[in-house]
C-alpha cells in the first residue's frame, strides 16, 4: 500500500514528503474560502514528484456554484485527483446525498479528464449515505489499522489517523499504478 497525507491551511507549506506517494491538498470550501497555502503546498508536492489531489469541503446548497468555485481555484492538470470532502460543517449541517451526488457529477462534467473521488468518514458512509455514489472511488476515514477500514465497500484511499497529520494509504500496488489510474479518467 502507498502512503500519503492530506494538508490544509493548518499544515506547513514545507511538509515532509519522505516516503509519500501522494498528497491531497485542501483547495476550497463553500463558495468563498480558498486555502491561502494552496499554491505553496501544491509546489511542494509537485517538486517531490507526488501524485496530487485537491479537495473541496462541501456545504449544503448552491452545488453548481460550489463546483465552479472549486474548479476555478484547483489547478487544472491531467493526472491530478479531485475530491469532495463530505462531512458535518462548522454549523452542524451537511450536504444531502443528492447534493453530494450532484456535486461529484458537476465536477466530473467540468473536468472530464480528472478522477473525482468522495471523502467521508465511516459514520457518513454507513449511516448517512444512501446512494453509495463515490464518483471514481471512495476515500474513507476510519481511525483503525492502515488499510483496514471497517466497511464492505471498495475503497481507493484510507485516512487512518490524524496524528501528527492526516495520514492515508492508497490501495494501489505501486506509485506507477496510482499514476496510471489517475491519468485514466
Amino acid at each position: 500500500m502507498l502512503r500519503g497525507i492530506d494538508v490544509s491551511a493548518y499544515q506547513s507549506s514545507s511538509y515532509d514528503t519522505d516516503g509519500l506517494s501522494f498528497v491531497f491538498i485542501k483547495a476550497t470550501e463553500g463558495r468563498s474560502y480558498v486555502n491561502p497555502k494552496l499554491a505553496a503546498q501544491t509546489k511542494r508536492a509537485r517538486d517531490a514528484g507526488l501524485v496530487v489531489g485537491f479537495y473541496h469541503f462541501l456545504w449544503p446548497g448552491n452545488l453548481t456554484a460550489q463546483a465552479e468555485y472549486f474548479m476555478s481555484k484547483a489547478p487544472e492538470r491531467k493526472g491530478d485527483i479531485l475530491a469532495v470532502d463530505w462531512e458535518t460543517t462548522g454549523e452542524g449541517t451537511h450536504a444531502s446525498n443528492s447534493e453530494k451526488d450532484r456535486f461529484i457529477r458537476k465536477v466530473r462534467e467540468l473536468r472530464p479528464d480528472n478522477r473525482v473521488v468522495l471523502y467521508c468518514n465511516r459514520n457518513f458512509w454507513l449511516n448517512v449515505d444512501t446512494t453509495s455514489y463515490a464518483g471514481d472511488g471512495l476515500w474513507i476515514a476510519d481511525y483503525v489499522s492502515a488499510g483496514k477500514p471497517r466497511i464492505q465497500a471498495k475503497w481507493r484511499f484510507h485516512q487512518y489517523t490524524d496524528d501528527p497529520v492526516d495520514t492515508n494509504v492508497a490501495d494501489f500496488g505501486s506509485k506507477a499504478a496510482l499514476k496510471e489510474w489517475a491519468q485514466g479518467a
